[in-house]
């Protein structure tokens, strides 16, 4: 496959993806926001998300004071915001356009028409309709991109770029979400209530909410939050899930430059694959947390330089 024709599919899955995780985080942030909380508190909540996705200095730099109506703009419209929702769309339409030959007629106007209906939105049109809509929404136009591709895309080497464009977001996100939120629930004291609402709300960010009452039945826990975040194989949107799904995507795309990036996957995915949670909790888990996303960069910065044209800003 050519170098650029890999380059855009790697991309395009990416920044769908990124969309979507943005969209998760903000509706769990403008949830949280709601409860009975101080304005510090509040304060606190919307800081937290912009440290997750490594924006804080930007947004302070833009808007000043974090207020949560001006994050939530800044998140969905801001043009210099690399990461804003609509410039992940635009952009992951961008990528479809220069290989929609490669593409199904099906991924390409679902592509193309998630684009078309956010580059129509307004703030007031946002206002007017509601943010939690819009999220819902934004999520849903994902499902279905991922939908159409493993339905109808032939599961050759594009394929396998997308899928590696798009586990490799995921668990970058997941670690973000993890790092931020873990530290701060772990040392807040709400109550039992809010706490359990609070714990729910970060399951709720990764759709994991069902699944952990599946397979625990008992009360959330933060032990069992970050096992089933970290550990947990059968979870779509764990660390140790999207590793595993990296790892075998590259073994098939895999070159005679890509030795190096194979074997720094594979020690990753083995080390979550045997990992234990009392043994990553003994070391920190903001100290793995932040090893893990260094690694994750690296990772992303190999694939570039195996199989990509060289690595653009993300």
């Amino acid at each position: 496959m050519l170098s650029r024709t890999a380059d855009h599919l790697f991309w395009m899955a990416r920044y769908m993806e990124r969309a979507e995780n943005t969209a998760r985080m903000l509706d769990v942030g403008y949830r949280m926001s709601l409860m009975p909380q101080t304005a510090t508190e509040v304060e606190q909540n919307w800081v937290g998300l912009l440290r997750i996705m490594s924006l804080e200095e930007q947004y302070r730099a833009t808007c000043g004071e974090v207020d949560g109506d001006k994050v939530i703009r800044f998140m969905i419209f801001d043009p210099e915001n690399p990461s804003s929702i609509r410039n992940c769309l635009r952009a992951a339409r961008e990528n479809a356009h220069a290989v929609r030959d490669t593409l199904t007629a099906e991924l390409w106007e679902t592509t193309n028409a998630t684009w078309i209906k956010v580059r129509g939105l307004t703030p007031e049109i946002l206002d007017d309709r509601g943010v939690g809509e819009f999220f819902e929404w934004v999520k849903y136009r994902s499902h279905l991109s991922r939908g159409v591709t493993i339905g109808t895309m032939l599961q050759d080497d594009s394929w396998r770029f997308i899928r590696l464009g798009t586990f490799l977001e995921r668990a970058d996100n997941t670690a973000r979400i993890l790092d931020v939120k873990y530290q701060v629930l772990v040392s807040e004291d709400g109550g039992e209530a809010a706490d359990y609402y609070r714990w729910s709300a970060l399951l709720h960010s990764v759709s994991a909410f069902e699944v952990y009452r599946k397979v625990y039945r008992d009360l959330i826990s933060p032990v069992r939050v970050a096992d089933l975040l970290i550990l947990n194989q059968d979870m779509p949107r764990s660390l140790a899930r999207c590793m595993r799904e990296v790892y075998a995507n590259l073994q098939v795309v895999a070159n005679d430059r890509s030795g190096e990036t194979m074997r720094r996957a594979g020690e990753l995915e083995a080390s979550l694959r045997f990992g234990r949670i009392d043994h990553l909790l003994d070391q920190g888990l903001h100290s793995f947390l932040d090893r893990f996303m260094d690694r994750i960069y690296d990772l992303g910065n190999r694939i570039s330089d195996d199989f990509l044209i060289p690595l653009r800003a993300s």
